[in-house]
């Protein structure tokens, strides 16, 4: 197939090693974070923060994060252009929830006096939410939304990445405390461009199972 998307999924793969020499361009990184603020999320919600990686002295405490396991994503801290840590919110609260929703009345995009109504949707978040006010689980699954969406962004932007659920959530948590100011990082990106000749997969086919075997159509 030769759509456009169907060749961006074809060509995206999992970099396993990265060019440091190689940065992504100020004009590229625009596109990717405001892509990112474009990210989808139930009810609006935008539990998250994310903490682009980019100077060197963050690329250490990346680094150091990995001291005590998931040291084989240890070499992306530094050698990726930019690691973008994901960060859910894990007390998402109504008050939280009402600035989203007056953001949704000031750039118009919801009438004024609908705006008791779009509150009554904190229901999703409230039947995600235990006694004692956690949230995570409901709130970490908004943040793969928007991983999903920025590993499209990149692979249409030629751009490598590499997902990582091996973080140090702790240590992360210690490391980038003013950063992440009360979220919670489970998953981050290395985002960069591959190592010639280093990258075993680099441009080989996809391996996917057939579209019958994942796919039912009722």
């Amino acid at each position: 197939m030769k759509h456009p998307i169907i060749q961006d999924l074809n060509t995206r793969y999992t970099a396993k090693k990265y060019d440091e020499t190689k940065k992504i361009s100020a004009e590229d990184m625009q596109v990717i974070l405001e892509a990112l603020r474009l990210s989808a999320s139930s009810i609006n919600s935008q539990p998250w923060k994310f903490v682009l990686v980019e100077s060197d002295e963050a690329k250490q405490r990346l680094h150091d994060s990995y001291a005590n396991k998931h040291e084989f994503n240890q070499p992306h801290a530094k050698s990726a252009s930019h690691t973008l840590l994901l960060a859910y919110d894990p007390n998402f609260t109504k008050d939280k929830f009402s600035k989203r929703v007056d953001a949704e009345v000031s750039s118009g995009h919801l009438p004024a006096d609908m705006y008791e109504v779009f509150m009554g949707a904190y229901a999703f978040a409230e039947a995600n939410t235990d006694e004692s006010g956690f949230n995570g689980h409901w709130t970490k699954a908004q943040v793969y939304l928007a991983l999903g969406n920025l590993l499209h962004v990149l692979a249409r932007l030629g751009i490598a990445s590499t997902p990582m659920e091996g973080v140090d959530s702790e240590l992360l948590q210690t490391l980038f405390e003013k950063e992440l100011d009360g979220h919670v990082c489970e998953v981050a990106l290395a985002m960069g461009y591959h190592k010639e000749g280093e990258d075993f997969n680099y441009g080989l086919p996809k391996a996917r199972l057939a579209q019958d075997d994942v796919i039912c159509v009722a």
